[in-house]
């Protein structure tokens, strides 16, 4: 069995953003030379995620929208965590929402996807660098 491992490097200019990852999970896939096996993507931060979903920019919003009314960034006053000189409390909620983690599996050297569906990295307390891993295995 072959086992790959890479960690990826963001750092975003804003504080929210959903960003594609699909196109760099795929070069992972080659870099690994798995056909078949699993492919685990995920945040290493803990104002952060990754999630499967549609690429479409109208949905984005509707997540950002919605994530925003679930948990508020300000007033910062409101979250307990940032009593300890954070900002971020609403970002830890956010993620938690999000997941942590995806899974796929890889048939034929190919993210083995239903419709539409592609891998995002989301940052909610963006502007400093975070990383996420790709952990691969199978033959």
């Amino acid at each position: 069995m072959k086992s790959y491992r890479k960690e990826l490097w963001f750092n975003t200019e804003n504080r929210y953003e959903l960003i594609n990852i699909t196109p760099l999970v795929e070069e992972c896939i080659r870099e690994s030379g798995v056909r078949d096996g699993l492919c685990l993507v995920n945040s290493m931060h803990i104002t952060s995620s990754v999630f499967i979903n549609d690429d479409e920019s109208g949905l984005h919003r509707d997540y950002l929208r919605w994530l925003e009314k679930l948990a508020p960034h300000e007033p910062i006053e409101r979250y307990e965590h940032n009593k300890t000189g954070e900002d971020n409390g609403d970002a830890h909620l956010k993620r938690q929402i999000m997941g942590r983690e995806v899974v796929v599996a890889i048939t034929n050297g190919q993210l083995d996807f239903g419709p539409w569906e592609q891998i995002f990295y989301g940052e909610f307390d963006g502007r400093r660098r975070k990383r996420v891993l790709i952990k691969i295995i199978g033959e």
